[in-house]
């Protein structure tokens, strides 16, 4: 099997990848996220494709340092209906503000998933999941964010899926990986597509 290494820090990505049973090794891309998303905002980008153009990044940057492994690079964009994006909390304060304007409305969570080896990309997933948010209540999202910000300051949207956060909604469609940040389904497909993992 090829060497695979996650382009990723985040616990949950490892953690995906971990309980399906494949090996790989996790590094930090080493990408400046931020002055790449300004650029492409510049060039106003969709945010399915800002997802892709991250994830690509991390995927490519660690790949020309390891040629001959699989480099999986992942990144995430959540648009708000009325065309507004949203990041990572950089505060509890953010956070708060950040459910105040998802509470009541709908938005559509993009989720990139992009494999480079020898400084190219190889192949792409960009998944798209649609969801409703309740309406919210101050003294609720005050509550939430006191609760679980440690766990949420890593979330785009604040929301951490598979524990608390899954009360923020009142309808999802779209798969459970998507959210978590890594489309594994097709992934898997890829990897056994080309033989690295049993079919």
């Amino acid at each position: 099997m090829t060497h695979l290494i996650l382009a990723s820090t985040s616990s949950a990505r490892k953690q995906i990848l971990e309980n399906v049973g494949l090996s790989f090794d996790a590094m930090p891309p080493r990408v400046d996220e931020e002055v790449l998303k300004q650029g492409l905002l510049a060039e106003e980008i969709s945010p399915r494709d800002m997802a892709d153009a991250l994830a690509e990044a991390k995927a490519v940057k660690l790949s020309t340092k390891f040629p001959d492994a699989l480099v999986i690079g992942a990144d995430q964009m959540l648009a708000l209906d009325d065309g507004s994006l949203l990041d990572k909390p950089d505060s509890p304060e953010t956070a708060k503000g950040q459910l105040e304007s998802m509470s009541g409305t709908n938005h559509r969570l993009f989720s990139a998933v992009v494999i480079a080896q020898a400084g190219a990309p190889l192949w792409r997933h960009v998944g798209i999941v649609r969801m409703s948010v309740r309406p919210l209540s101050s003294t609720f999202i005050d509550d939430y964010v006191t609760r679980n910000w440690d766990a949420i300051r890593h979330c785009v949207g604040c929301y951490q899926i598979e524990g608390e956060g899954a009360q923020l909604f009142i309808k999802i469609e779209g798969n459970h990986f998507d959210i978590m940040g890594l489309p594994l389904l097709p992934l898997l497909a890829f990897l056994r597509e080309r033989k690295e993992i049993a079919s």
